[in-house]
């Protein structure tokens, strides 16, 4: 009897089971981020699930990236910050607007890969710098205190700002919102040592029940989180001339920023998340349409822009999550206890949404990305740190633009880096000269040096076998100096061992033909 093998089928039923519990985990993990990263940008914590609602329930229907969750990223706090500070909070969700029309655009123009293109030192950099600025602001709103007007201020005013809470220890609110804030941190740290069946409640929810539970007790004179009732009230549609700042150059290199942040972000989380599991691949073009679709609904809405985020995305793939479907009911879980229970947010201390960020940041901090550079050189590693002083020192798209500058710096430099070596016989002062690297106009002086040096008279054995590209500049510069050479009753010979470099013996033969000094023979002796 011939019996038919056929391959196990996953039913919808049990992908839909496995999507729904791993829904709820997601849900759980970016509850508190959406508003702890809705303070951290200076807006209400409303703008924050409104955007992680857009996120879930839209993008996630459309992204290319089934199990990668989008929403508010704490990569974009500090330029929400700065673009409120520079253009008024009038003109975010303008702005928003305008970023995700650019992604639109990329997306369409397919050019969604190159940002794939920009190096690893840079990204990483960026997320440094932001950890670093996160850490920096949000330590003053965990004491219950405001942020300074820069970065740079944050950090130098962050032991001020520990003095003040606990120096003299008087029960003060900010020394009060400090003890939540610690206690937040110190419960999210310990949560890993806490029983397995426990920690299947995300370490920084368990962290906002527990201090939420005690701050109802005591009743701590902390801030809390204001939600409003109605939703649709924290709605601010873009007004006509919000629009009409679009002609604006600070609000256009704004919105450039923005797109290019969020969509590097973005990717990368998108490569990060295929990494993960073997279903179906990003497609990085039809991702920035995705991303550029929400981000366009979240500026008509005035809410935060919405990037990829990392967290939320392998905590989707570790709960199980199969397909869209868990993306996009983690933003209907966030939209029902928004509309059903907003009461139980505003009992949550602001400090410990602040701590949960001091967290989040000090996670960017990891050390794993130097370990990850230092396998390819110094440049790498000083181009991490120089992007980070960069965003600490200025802003972030100009410590980004920092990054990438020097990044190209290096490019140009390890392209156009030409490694000449001479070797002179004693008794005949017959010369050996190897070129490696790469021949280019910006090292012509080096190597017209070399040649120069040669004595008159003498036979050179030219090596260039080594060379991964040679200019016509160079080339030229060769040329002539053979002519000259065997002129003066010299002798050339030109070696090379890869055939790839026919073309260039040839083209020096040619310029020389009638020379009968001139050798041109690889090293094999074809």
């Amino acid at each position: 009897m011939n019996q038919t093998k056929t391959k196990p089928k996953t039913g919808l039923g049990e992908n839909f089971a496995n999507d729904f519990l791993a829904s709820f985990v997601v849900f759980l993990v970016a509850l508190p981020l959406c508003m702890g990263i809705a303070i951290a940008s200076g807006v209400p914590p409303a703008l924050g699930l409104i955007t992680g609602i857009v996120g879930g329930l839209v993008v996630g229907a459309v992204s290319s990236s089934p199990l990668q969750i989008t929403g508010p990223a704490a990569g974009l706090t500090v330029l929400v910050w700065e673009i409120i500070q520079q253009h008024g909070m009038a003109m975010l969700g303008a702005i928003v607007l305008l970023a995700g029309l650019m992604q639109l655009l990329v997306g369409g123009l397919k050019i969604g890969q190159w940002f794939r293109a920009i190096s690893p030192s840079v990204i990483q950099g960026m997320l440094a710098g932001i950890g670093v600025l996160i850490i920096a602001s949000q330590i003053h709103v965990m004491v219950d205190d405001g942020p300074k007007n820069s970065g740079l201020a944050n950090l130098l005013s962050i032991p001020e700002a520990i003095y003040k809470s606990f120096v003299p220890i008087d029960g003060s609110s900010h020394y009060v919102a400090a003890s939540i804030g610690l206690i937040t941190l110190g419960l999210i740290f310990i949560w890993s040592y806490a029983p397995k069946k426990l920690q299947a409640v995300p370490a920084p929810l368990a962290a906002i029940i527990v201090v939420t539970i005690g701050a109802m007790i005591v009743g701590a004179p902390v801030k809390y989180v204001s939600v409003p009732g109605n939703l649709a009230s924290a709605i601010s549609f873009p007004t006509m001339e919000a629009l009409g700042n679009w002609l604006d150059w600070s609000v256009v290199g704004s919105a450039i920023a923005l797109c290019f942040v969020a969509s590097a972000e973005t990717l990368l989380c998108s490569t990060s998340v295929d990494r993960l599991h073997n279903g179906e691949r990003t497609q990085y073009n039809k991702e920035l349409i995705a991303q550029g679709v929400g981000n366009s609904i979240c500026g008509l809405f005035g809410a935060l822009p919405m990037a990829g985020v990392i967290v939320r995305s392998s905590a989707n793939v570790n709960a199980g999550g199969k397909t869209r479907v868990s993306s996009m009911l983690h933003g209907a879980w966030i939209f029902g206890l928004v509309v059903l229970a907003p009461f139980m947010l505003s009992r949550i201390p602001t400090t410990a949404l602040a701590a949960i960020l001091v967290y989040t940041g000090f996670k960017l901090l990891s050390p794993k990305a130097l370990r990850e550079l230092k396998p390819f050189g110094w440049q790498e590693i000083a181009i991490y740190f120089a992007t980070i002083l960069g965003i600490v020192a200025t802003n972030l798209f100009v410590g980004v633009m920092i990054g990438l500058a020097l990044s190209l710096l290096k490019l140009l430099l390890t392209f156009s880096h030409l490694d000449v070596q001479t070797q002179v016989e004693l008794d005949s002062d017959d010369t050996t000269i190897v070129l490696s690297g790469a021949a280019t106009f910006v090292r012509l002086p080096k190597l017209a040096a070399a040649l120069e040096s040669v004595p008159v008279g003498t036979t050179v054995k030219l090596e260039i076998d080594r060379l991964h590209y040679i200019d016509h500049a160079c080339l030229d510069l060769i040329s002539n100096w053979c002519k000259q050479h065997i002129s003066r009753a010299g002798r050339v010979e030109v070696s090379w061992e890869d055939l790839q470099q026919r073309n260039l013996e040839r083209e020096i033969a040619s310029s020389v033909t009638s020379k009968p000094n001139l050798v041109v023979a690889n090293a094999s002796g074809d």
